[in-house]
């Protein structure tokens, strides 16, 4: 028999700078030594010393990096023991398997992308985000220092904690396998050539050939998506037509937003739908008419990806539950 789960508080973490060098190079003198080299050879045609100086000076920020990260993450776990739960470590590469049904509350201790990335399988849980370092984390989504946390902790675990709803995107394959974005979808090739398909929505459709089609939800809203308005507002005031404002989207809004990057008109392919809304009962769907290369990948992490080739359709649509952010 297996071991029953007891509720517990998650405790999600993510490995340093300085951690991923030393998976990599196994000590902190191989990886000291390597980036000293690297820099030193970009610069050797200037003979100059200020390489390694620098290098030397990267190196420590990775090592003071990672001993702030470990002293908040140490304090903070200190800090939820005796709140009446277990206190269970999550590590970043984990959360995708991480049982959460258990779970009375997630603490999620910076950057902001590891707070995006556990809200898409958190479900409802209440999802509380720590910024470990204000001088280095923007804290969009951290919104408590380490010194809060026991108290919000408690407040959550009793009900009485304020949350912030946020609407997710869902997008579900022909072949049955799903995934969620926080931010947004792309949808293209995996290299920067041409991506083609057949753009579905409400009672229209059209053959494309573009950059690819994000999918944002309002969260994400000021992200991608308004990179795509503000490149359209510069080449609109370059021509000489009235600049246009990025939309301010709801976190919590029942609707998705959908934009076309860089639509080519030619005779097989045309550019009239290049941007929309995904409502209940009105999904965006995608043809893949690309024979290779095809991906779909959710809030820029493009190491986790459907494959998007050929003979598959996808339906992007608003995801059935919202995510909880402690605020």
């Amino acid at each position: 028999m297996g071991t029953k789960m007891s509720p517990n508080i998650a405790l999600v973490t993510t490995p340093t700078r300085l951690a991923g060098l030393l998976a990599k190079f196994g000590t902190k003198g191989s990886a000291r030594f390597r980036i000293q080299s690297a820099r030193s050879t970009y610069l050797s045609e200037n003979a100059s010393a200020a390489a390694v100086v620098d290098a030397d000076a990267d190196f420590e920020e990775y090592i003071d990096e990672d001993q702030h990260y470990a002293a908040a993450v140490k304090r903070i776990r200190g800090d939820l023991e005796g709140l009446g739960y277990p206190v269970v470590p999550v590590p970043r590469n984990y959360i995708s398997n991480f049982y959460f049904g258990m779970t009375e509350a997630v603490v999620v201790v910076g950057p902001d992308g590891l707070v995006a990335n556990t809200a898409k399988y958190a479900g409802d849980i209440p999802i509380i985000g720590v910024n470990p370092m204000p001088n280095r984390f923007d804290g969009v989504l951290l919104p408590f220092q380490v010194d809060d946390i026991r108290k919000i902790v408690r407040q959550t675990l009793a009900g009485r904690s304020s949350v912030r709803r946020v609407t997710l995107g869902d997008v579900t394959l022909s072949d049955g396998q799903s995934m969620l974005a926080f931010n947004d979808f792309f949808i293209g090739r995996s290299s920067h050539v041409s991506s083609r398909y057949i753009l579905y929505s409400g009672n229209q459709s059209e053959t494309h050939s573009s950059s690819g089609v994000i999918v944002s939800t309002g969260a994400g809203s000021t992200g991608w998506l308004s990179s795509v308005y503000h490149m359209t507002c510069g080449v609109g005031r370059t021509l000489g037509h009235q600049s246009i404002s990025p939309p301010k989207i709801p976190w919590d809004t029942d609707a998705l937003c959908w934009v076309v990057r860089e639509p080519f008109l030619s005779r097989s392919s045309q550019v009239e739908m290049v941007m929309g809304e995904i409502r209940d009962g009105i999904p965006l769907r995608l043809e893949s008419l690309m024979t290779e290369g095809g991906v779909i990948f959710s809030d820029g992490i493009e190491s986790d990806y459907l494959v998007f080739n050929s003979g598959t359709i996808a339906e992007f649509q608003i995801a059935k539950t919202q995510s909880k952010l402690v605020v």
